[in-house]
């Protein structure tokens, strides 16, 4: 089930986070799995303006969480995470979907988002569902900041790309 997370759940999404990012480690890639994830502030923010949804379990209990929010006047997938008990059962593509179904409600053509363009669960993953690769020539100022920023925090010592999706 998709829905939006209840207040009291926000500290569960950052444990969930830190359990999604070791899977990283397993790549060698130990400054994004030790990555802290977003603060409480900042979670109660995204749940006041409408751009979290989680997916929970057969008992309600939190297993991934999508966060949205907005580049260049169109929508945009922030972050994505699935608890690893529970990957590969669906949860990933559902809390894409409901961000792709978020982003058609705005009456938006396109959402967007980055990501590590060889991680399998990344940019391979997206592709699967129907995003693209999007050059740096058509990315909007806001976006080509965002990649400024992450090449800055030296994210990009692995590969990452930018991705759009027609909606």
């Amino acid at each position: 089930m998709i829905r939006r997370p209840r207040g009291h759940e926000l500290g569960e999404i950052q444990a969930l986070e830190a359990r999604a990012g070791r899977l990283f480690a397993d790549l060698g890639m130990d400054a994004v799995a030790d990555d802290p994830p977003p603060g409480v502030p900042e979670l109660r923010e995204d749940l006041r303006r409408g751009l979290i949804w989680v997916a929970t379990d057969d008992h309600d209990a939190l297993v991934g969480y999508v966060r949205t929010g907005w580049i260049d006047d169109a929508p945009h997938l922030e972050q994505i995470t699935v608890d690893p008990a529970f990957g590969r059962r669906g949860h990933g593509r559902a809390l894409v979907a409901r961000a792709e179904q978020w982003g058609r409600a705005t009456g938006a053509g396109r959402m967007t988002l980055t990501t590590f363009r060889d991680v399998p669960w990344n940019a391979p993953y997206y592709r699967r569902l129907g995003w693209r690769e999007l050059s740096s020539d058509a990315m909007g100022p806001e976006l080509r900041a965002v990649r400024a920023a992450e090449a800055a925090r030296g994210l990009d010592r692995w590969p990452r790309t930018a991705m759009v999706k027609d909606l």
